[in-house]
């Protein structure tokens, strides 16, 4: 779970162009059609469901929603056998066993009741202020989890035997996101607002430039953008998203650079791609035969 204390919500955008007026006060530049699913999400009470390749801002989108709105960001992040213990909710055994011991001879304790409740972050959604429910990678988890997690996008509870149902009083704001590293169920699919992320257009990418690193100087905003778009029609085993794109230009800016020559991919490569093979293939004349189009492009 993300952020302690946050301030009071604020209210939901009444319109497309207010949704991307408050993503780009937070330095998250969408395309009309992803602010346009966003709005639609918020105002109908819909889980959105983000698909797309690593690094194209999915998870990014949930964070500046949250800061935006004035909502606690609660992070599930999903991965090979997550369970309910670790999603949703455990029963603090110590504290049972503590509460009963202390109790022998008197009243047997209630000891399932919301004082031995461990909240993980799909209940901790539905509890307290309102948040912005943040499902990371759930093609990731298990298929089994996926029958779990209807419930909760469905009605905003969770069913715990012993206890009850627990509803949220404010559904959060649920962002699904994933790589698609396997198919997710139809059933999850159904219930959400879908939007395929993809690499952002040159324009779009010099735009999260200027307001991301906005120290960056113009001439070499242009070339870092269009040797990237470049680099990203290559066959590559993991192409650089927008964060490396930040990453690289601030870097270049660090040593003083003002225009890409091969000498300077070749000192920096590795801040841009992060596979050994990915970079042999780019180095040598590959880079040149790149940064010349780039500085042609730009």
């Amino acid at each position: 779970m993300d952020s302690p204390a946050t301030p009071a919500p604020r209210p939901l955008p009444a319109s497309v162009e207010e949704t991307e007026a408050l993503l780009a006060a937070q330095g998250y530049v969408a395309d009309r059609a992803l602010a346009t699913v966003i709005f639609l999400a918020l105002v109908m009470g819909r889980p959105l469901f983000l698909e797309g390749e690593p690094g194209t801002g999915k998870t990014e989108i949930a964070k500046v929603l949250a800061a935006g709105l004035g909502r606690r960001l609660v992070r599930l992040q999903c991965y090979d056998g997550l369970d309910l213990a670790a999603a949703a909710y455990e029963w603090n055994a110590a504290k049972q066993l503590l509460a009963i011991r202390m109790a022998e001879g008197g009243a047997r304790p209630d000891i399932y009741s919301r004082e031995f409740l461990l909240e993980r972050p799909l209940l901790a959604a539905l509890s307290g202020p309102p948040a912005v429910l943040l499902i990371d990678e759930l093609d990731r988890a298990d298929e089994p989890f996926e029958a779990f997690l209807l419930e909760v996008l469905a009605d905003f509870q969770i069913t715990i035997p012993e206890l009850g149902t627990i509803r949220a009083e404010t559904p959060p704001i649920v962002v699904i996101t994933s790589n698609r590293t396997r198919e997710v169920h139809d059933a999850i699919r159904r219930r959400c607002l879908y939007q395929w992320v993809d690499y952002p257009s040159a324009a779009r990418e010099r735009a999260i430039l200027a307001l991301r690193a906005p120290e960056v100087g113009e001439q070499l905003s242009a070339q870092v953008v269009a040797f990237v778009q470049k680099l990203r029609q290559g066959d590559y085993f993991k192409l650089p998203g927008v964060a490396e794109t930040i990453d690289w230009a601030q870097a270049l800016t660090a040593l003083n650079a003002e225009d890409l020559s091969p000498a300077l991919v070749e000192e920096t490569i590795g801040v841009l791609l992060k596979y050994q093979d990915d970079i042999a293939r780019l180095r040598g004349a590959e880079a040149a035969r790149l940064v010349a189009e780039a500085r042609a492009a730009s």
